[in-house]
């Protein structure tokens, strides 16, 4: 069921990233180790919205830990390359940042997909990676989770946003119990992300009740949809519900309700973008979901806010901002428990135990109290429905998911 919790309140946060390993060139006394935290992210391309937002709330952190020195005697960097939002080209980022021994921890990637091609790479050289966006459960539970043969798979990677089982559960219970949809047409563009939060969405709206009136398959390339449409307009739903991301769902809203069918689009946080606003004339009543709270809501969040806004960054945090924020400082917080237990200094084996501590790590942060479960998943299952109104998305119900029976009970 979905219950309504309190936000975790924390205190001052100062976060760190990238950086590398050795002692500085100056030596000497006073003279600090530095370590690097890689970032992969699409930072160009039709999703470096929300990248550079992951980017920049890392770089926040690395320089907050620096000023405050949160771990004595260490000097953090962050060296952020970009991915495009291609599997590929993450893939290669993992190998150049596992070849670096001065990188002890990689924030990202934004893409399922993409951290799928990065996980083997990060495993093989033991370089913790930690995404503060990816939601597939696969990637952490294994393909069989639906079967609840859930094993972990790779012993390196964690993440701070919850998964799609959570995530598209969540929009499902939504859709029937508060938004009171009975019928809904989906589409999905058969990227692992998508394909899955759709997935997930069908298996809770029709437990509930709900009917699927239709299902459509596209490619994330596509932007002329008038044969989605069309079948869509037929089938006559009360909500479509899209698995995708803002660069596909902006036109295809638009383009939905240019050709007469008028009920909301709905969709998960990969739709949670204000470019999605900017691409669709239409936007107004639409849906998405989003991982964690609104951190404008939440009092953990203030501090970080307040230090985004004072750095001037001309991109917005967009919706991984507070997330990324606490990967990196899960981070450095192993670091910290690194240093503290080899007498202020880093090991040979620091990549090692940098995954050991983030088993440990447990802290409050800007979404909200920082932990993860035995898959790697993050404990905070908060999930906030959106919705756009005169402009920009409106939190209208925020919830922690708890899983449900068969009949479909809490």
């Amino acid at each position: 069921m979905l219950i309504l919790t309190t936000a975790v309140t924390a205190g001052a946060l100062t976060v760190s990233a990238c950086g590398s390993r050795g002692d500085d060139k100056k030596g000497g006394e006073g003279s600090k180790t530095s370590v690097t935290i890689g970032l992969d992210a699409p930072i160009t391309g039709e999703l470096s919205a929300l990248g550079l937002g992951i980017r920049n709330s890392a770089q926040l952190a690395v320089d907050n830990a620096n000023k405050a020195g949160e771990v004595k005697g260490v000097d953090f960097k962050l060296e952020p390359l970009d991915d495009k939002a291609q599997a590929n080209v993450g893939q290669q980022n993992a190998t150049k940042f596992a070849g670096d021994k001065d990188v002890l921890g990689i924030v990202g990637p934004l893409n399922s997909s993409v951290a799928q091609s990065m996980q083997q790479v990060a495993q093989q050289s033991g370089v913790a990676l930690i995404s503060p966006a990816n939601t597939t459960p696969d990637l952490t539970q294994g393909k069989d989770w639906k079967q609840n043969k859930r094993v972990r798979q790779f012993s390196t990677y964690f993440r701070t946003a919850t998964t799609d089982e959570v995530q598209g559960a969540f929009d499902g219970q939504f859709a029937w119990e508060k938004a009171k949809f009975k019928n809904a047409y989906v589409i999905d563009d058969q990227k692992t992300y998508g394909a899955g939060l759709a997935a997930s969405f069908k298996t809770q709206f029709t437990k509930l009740g709900g009917k699927i009136v239709g299902s459509e398959h596209v490619n994330p390339e596509d932007r002329d949809f008038k044969a989605v449409v069309a079948k869509v307009k037929a089938a006559k739903p009360d909500v479509v519900f899209y698995g995708g991301e803002y660069p596909a769902s902006g036109p295809l809203s638009q383009q939905l309700k240019d050709g007469g069918v008028t009920v909301p689009l709905m969709g998960g946080d990969g739709m949670y973008s204000a470019d999605y606003i900017k691409l669709n004339k239409k936007a107004q009543g639409d849906y998405a979901s989003s991982v964690g709270k609104p951190v404008e809501q939440l009092d953990s969040a203030k501090k970080f806010i307040s230090d985004y806004q004072a750095a001037g960054y001309k991109d917005r945090y967009e919706a991984y901002g507070g997330s990324s924020y606490d990967a990196t400082w899960a981070l450095i917080q192993a670091v910290k428990k690194v240093v503290g237990d080899n007498g202020g200094k880093l090991p040979g084996d620091a990549r090692k135990k940098v995954v050991d501590a983030l088993n440990q790590v447990s802290f409050d942060g800007v979404t909200g109290h920082v932990a993860f479960d035995k898959y790697g998943d993050t404990t905070n299952t908060m999930i906030t429905a959106y919705q756009v109104d005169q402009g920009k998305w409106t939190a209208r119900f925020s919830a922690e998911f708890k899983k449900f029976d068969k009949a479909g009970k809490s």
